[in-house]
């Protein structure tokens, strides 16, 4: 197989760590069906496991009701109250859309002709003599053209002379009570036919056993299509006598929530109502809903109208739903979509680990609180679970003291100080992997241990080495030397095995056999390498190099810690004294990277 196509057949996981504990344990059962419990109802409340469609809608009413209305007329100068009976042809209007109007209030202007006539008098249209009228003016808010003329409208008061439909219209408020109060009353069918085409589904609201004479309530008769005007403003809070006087807009809402499955099929529509106007028409600044329609007609071959303001109310029909049938598609992408809500537990339980394995907690915490004393564990959690790793710098360096139990991180410049006198920062020694012992050669093993006799442990050497006139003021040992670097960079052999007075770690049985055992070092080489050939003027260069390698892994225990190492002077020139060079001349320390 090619080398470039090696990268393509590869399968890469993560490592996990598995930890043996009931309160995480339980935690984590505890989220787990937590969040199952949660998907399992959102897949069965809301149908996520059917694919959705909206529907397709088309909506026809039928108004009924008759009104008696009482009008006020002038006849012969008099006023004369007169019946008048309205029917669904009088009081409906047809409209665009999913809309339809029921007129509940009015004003009529009648006999209106084209002609000249005074401007009905308001602030804009009132003047006193001809220069307060422009001829061929006009206004929005204007009923016709003015002619320039200032005439006599009524008494004392003038007004602009207009050609228009006269008598123009009079400014007056809707009549209170409204005309038609008894509209309330009236009942409107609705039909809706709606259809699903990616389902090849089609309904509609009239059931086939529907009894014509029921009214809808909300409670006793949801299904019926046939509402009553009064009930529907009851629904919403509003009064129908008060709304009746200036009209508003009235939102019927029908949601389809459709089930088309087989083994649950359900397919019913849901009535509510809202109002979509300003319900606060003496704050409103055009309230209500109304608009002007005109009666045409002619009488002596002179064309008239009767100009009709119309107050009432536009009822709005709202229809919007869905339609569900299940699918595999959706459900795979729901279930893909929710398996990550299960991390949940691993990010809420390592963020306890982390929390509670802080600094912060181990030294401000833990000492005080009694009670968090158990949550100390976590820091062995953490331990186990993560591995730091400090950026390799030129300036990192690593110190280990034979009389102190941790190991020092130095990740600075000396600036000339003696590495001995730098105090670092404490990391805690790794612990020691006893299992590449059985590599080592028999020569290591302990000896057959006589029957009888008691086991010896040959401790580090109590008698501390007399500091020779050599030695150099740092060293705590009497057994360092001087460094043979330039000045520069001196500072960094300057390293006792010790931090205090005492005896030197070279006198000790381990080091003896772990670091300076010439045959122990060459098994060691041949192990990593066995067709190494150990010649004559390579052979100490090569165990003195292993030696390094050996008191490294002996004295830090990590391989991230030992290559970045710094040996005392004693320990390097024993080794050199061991193993030294025909030139006499080393080269000290070298950073990795």
């Amino acid at each position: 197989m090619p080398a470039c196509c090696n990268d393509v057949f590869q399968y890469e996981t993560n490592k996990v760590t598995r930890i043996q504990s009931v309160n995480y344990g339980t935690l984590k059962w505890i989220v787990h069906m937590t969040v199952f419990s949660y998907v399992s109802f959102a897949l069965v409340s809301d149908k996520l496991y059917q694919r959705k469609e909206p529907l397709i809608s088309s909506v026809h009413t039928k108004v009924k009701g008759v009104a008696e209305v009482k009008e006020e007329i002038l006849e012969n100068g008099q006023k004369k109250v007169v019946r008048r009976v309205f029917d669904t042809a009088d009081y409906t209007f047809p409209l665009q859309g999913n809309s339809f109007f029921v007129m509940t209030n009015f004003l009529k202007t009648e006999d209106q002709v084209q002609g000249l006539c005074p401007e009905y008098p308001t602030r804009r249209t009132l003047c006193h003599s001809d220069r307060g009228c422009k001829k061929g003016w006009m206004d929005l808010q204007s009923k016709g053209i003015q002619t320039g003329r200032c005439i006599v409208y009524k008494e004392k008061q003038k007004t602009c002379e207009v050609s228009a439909w006269c008598p123009t219209e009079a400014t007056e408020e809707a009549p209170r009570p409204a005309l038609l109060n008894s509209a309330e009353n009236f009942t409107v069918l609705i039909k809706n036919n709606i259809d699903f085409p990616g389902h090849n589904y089609t309904t509609r609201n009239i059931l086939p056993d529907l009894n014509i004479t029921c009214t809808f309530h909300k409670t006793e008769n949801p299904q019926c299509p046939i509402f009553r005007l009064g009930d529907i403003f009851r629904e919403t809070g509003d009064n129908f006598s008060e709304v009746a006087v200036q009209g508003g807009i009235m939102g019927i809402e029908i949601y389809w929530d459709c089930n088309l499955d087989r083994w649950f099929h359900r397919c019913r529509p849901k009535y509510s109502f809202r109002r979509l106007d300003d319900k606060r028409t003496n704050e409103s600044l055009y309230p209500g809903y109304n608009f002007r329609y005109a009666k045409y007609y002619k009488e002596n071959n002179v064309e008239k109208r009767t100009l009709i303001k119309v107050f009432g109310i536009r009822f709005d029909i709202l229809v919007f739903g869905t339609g569900g049938k299940f699918d595999i598609i959706p459900l795979i992408v729901y279930i893909g979509s929710t398996l990550s809500y299960f991390g949940l537990a691993t990010v809420f339980i390592d963020f306890i680990i982390s929390t509670y394995s802080s600094t912060c907690c181990r030294s401000h915490v833990y000492p005080y609180c009694k009670c968090c004393e158990c949550c100390s564990v976590n820091e062995y959690y953490y331990q186990k679970k993560c591995e730091s790793i400090v950026e390799p710098k030129p300036t990192l360096k690593y110190v280990s003291f034979v009389d102190e139990l941790h190991i020092r991180m130095v990740d600075e410049q000396l600036l000339g100080r003696s590495l001995q006198d730098v105090k670092g920062e404490e990391v805690p020694r790794p612990s020691m992997d006893f299992a590449g012992l059985s590599r080592l050669p028999l020569s290591l093993q302990d000896p057959p241990h006589t029957p009888g006799q008691p086991e010896e442990i040959q401790l580090l050497s109590g008698a501390v080495t007399p500091a020779s006139s050599s030695s150099p003021s740092w060293c705590q040992c009497g057994n360092c030397l001087p460094s043979q670097l330039p000045e520069s960079y001196r500072c960094l052999e300057e390293l006792c095995c010790r931090k205090t007075p005492g005896a030197c770690i070279t006198t000790s049985e381990p080091f003896r056999k772990l670091v300076l055992s010439r045959h122990a070092l060459r098994f060691l080489l041949l192990y990593q390498e066995p067709l190494l050939v150990l010649d004559a003027d390579s052979t100490n260069s090569q165990l003195r190099h292993c030696a390094y390698r050996c008191y490294a892994a002996w004295r830090f225990g990590s391989q991230d810690l030992a290559d970045f190492a710094i040996l005392p002077s004693c320990c390097r020139w024993r080794i050199r004294k061991e193993f030294p060079k025909r030139e006499g001349q080393y080269s000290g320390f070298r950073s990795p990277y």
